[in-house]
């Protein structure tokens, strides 16, 4: 099973690359770790739309995208999607 990563930066500036579980424009769903150390976390868009964060055991993790380029990514894997939402 191929599961989608992407990376997130740490509050530490280090880069982790996180399974995702979930993904819509307004929250993305992710997991850090592997096995039974294994960590899920939230990552909502910011106030000004610029990125997504989230925070585990009390550590930020970010993810440098924005709510328009993430919908892109959505409507890209899937058209069917797009075509059914209203406008």
């Amino acid at each position: 099973m191929d599961s989608e990563k992407i990376t997130v930066r740490m509050e530490s500036g280090q880069n982790l690359d996180v399974v995702i579980l979930r993904k819509h424009a307004d929250k993305i769903e992710v997991v850090l770790g592997e096995g039974v150390h294994s960590v899920r976390c939230e990552l909502l868009p910011t106030r000004n739309g610029l990125a997504y964060a989230g925070s585990v055991k009390g550590r930020e993790i970010i993810y440098e995208r924005t709510r328009e380029q993430v919908q892109a990514d959505l409507d890209k894997d899937n058209p069917a999607l797009r075509q059914s939402r209203p406008r």
